[in-house]
């Protein structure tokens, strides 16, 4: 198949510059406001917090923002979801003013962070079922595994730039006009998206009651066992295995190596990821995804044991890098089964479901970060986190077979035979 086979649609193209610019200013701002909280507060705990703050909206409105998604037109969903974006990371931009934290006490202002990362949350829930079923209208189905990928490694490249572009400006310029730039990087989503037409609705079921078309949607997942089962064992693995929550604790307290090396070391897994999903482009994993998904969470496991008992920082970068690297075999497995398996009027419930089950589990596994370290501390936090995606890779390969097997080969073969 040819590599470039979605480059060759220009609104394709543009779409891959909204993604950018909105990943990067999201992944931007998640370490920019970690940093700020944690020099805030000292406390383990307040970062573990911003998960949580981000996840309860996002998971509690998810499945009824999968709803609305299938029935209205997504571009100008997406405009609305890129706005309420920019509402939140303008409302930062003021927080973090100098002027206001000699005017209200630090409690005030980390409130104040809290809840618009909570409104950023709402915004979530609606922006991940927009973006993949906006995907599914730019190019023909027979690309479908190949736009994936662009659109992962995408996502992938803004996040290796964010976060270290967010580590060295937070030195430079400082937290408040990080923020500015990060707005900044919301507007120019907006004038890429507007070049983009409105697509046509597809659902034929448009009207439909709100918990029929909920309950139609989970029994569809629920009964995928491809689908389930991807989502099931990355969403485990994704929420012991949050050792990038406690960043900003190893940055500062245990490798000592300032905003710079944060944002290196927040960088590293993005690198790795970016690498391995450009490499995915000549040579598609489809093949026996089963028991590539299974070795690639397994190998991450391990590489996140090896960063938490670690006190060298070229260590620290190679296993957060490799981290990254397996992690991408694996949202490239994932991304392919649900383009592949997802009929077109459900896209938008099945990928609530899937923000649900891996999405928050990021923000959720952060929390539980957070927690373990103030219960533990923040190096037996982070092995801990490591035994138990261990432990969950070995449970799923052995009681089931069925996901051992998954191949994927026949369905892309189908998908390039249609016209």
């Amino acid at each position: 198949m040819d590599p470039y086979a979605a480059l060759r649609f220009k609104e394709f193209n543009i779409f891959l510059g909204v993604r950018f610019a909105m990943v990067f200013a999201w992944s931007m701002q998640f370490i920019v406001i970690e940093w700020q909280v944690y020099s805030l507060t000292k406390d383990p705990l307040s970062l573990g917090i911003i998960g949580l703050m981000e996840i309860i909206p996002a998971v509690s409105i998810a499945l009824f923002a999968g709803h609305i998604v299938d029935q209205n037109e997504k571009r100008n969903l997406l405009v609305k979801c890129i706005l309420g974006f920019s509402v939140v990371s303008f409302g930062l931009f003021l927080i973090t003013h100098p002027s206001v934290a000699i005017d209200y006490a630090s409690k005030t202002v980390l409130y104040a962070i809290y809840a618009l990362v909570f409104i950023g949350g709402l915004v979530r829930a609606f922006i991940g079922p927009t973006i993949f079923s906006l995907i599914a209208l730019l190019v023909p189905k027979k690309i479908y595994p190949n736009a994936a990928t662009w659109s992962s490694s995408t996502w992938q490249m803004a996040s290796v730039l964010g976060p270290a572009f967010a580590g060295f400006s937070i030195g430079w310029i400082g937290v408040h006009w990080s923020m500015c730039i990060i707005f900044g990087f919301s507007v120019l989503a907006l004038f890429f998206l507007f070049r983009i037409s409105k697509k046509p609705i597809l659902n034929p079921k448009i009207g439909e009651p709100v918990f029929k078309s909920l309950k139609d949607g989970l029994k569809f997942v629920f009964s995928s066992k491809a689908i389930f089962g991807a989502l099931t064992l990355d969403m485990v693995a994704v929420l012991f295995g949050g050792a990038v929550a406690l960043l900003p604790i190893y940055a500062q307290d245990i490798l000592h190596v300032g905003s710079e090396g944060f944002g290196i070391l927040r960088a590293a897994p993005a690198v790795g990821a970016s690498i391995t999903m450009l490499g995915s482009t000549r040579f598609p994993l489809h093949k026996n995804a089963g028991k590539k998904l299974l070795w690639a969470v397994f190998a991450f496991g391990i590489c996140i044991l090896v960063f938490g008992i670690s006190e060298l920082f070229w260590l620290s970068v190679i296993a957060l890098f490799l981290s990254g690297a397996v992690d991408g075999v694996s949202m490239i497995i994932r991304q392919t089964i649900l383009q592949l398996k997802t009929p077109d009027n459900m896209r938008g419930r099945v990928a609530s479901v899937n923000s649900i089950f891996v999405g928050s589990s990021n923000e959720l596994g952060a929390f539980e970060s957070g927690l373990a370290a103030k219960l533990l501390g923040t190096v037996s936090a982070v092995v801990f986190g490591g035994c138990m995606t261990l432990l969950t890779v070995g449970t799923t390969a052995l009681v089931s077979p069925t996901f051992r097997k998954l191949d994927l080969a026949k369905d892309v073969e189908e998908h390039e035979k249609e016209k």
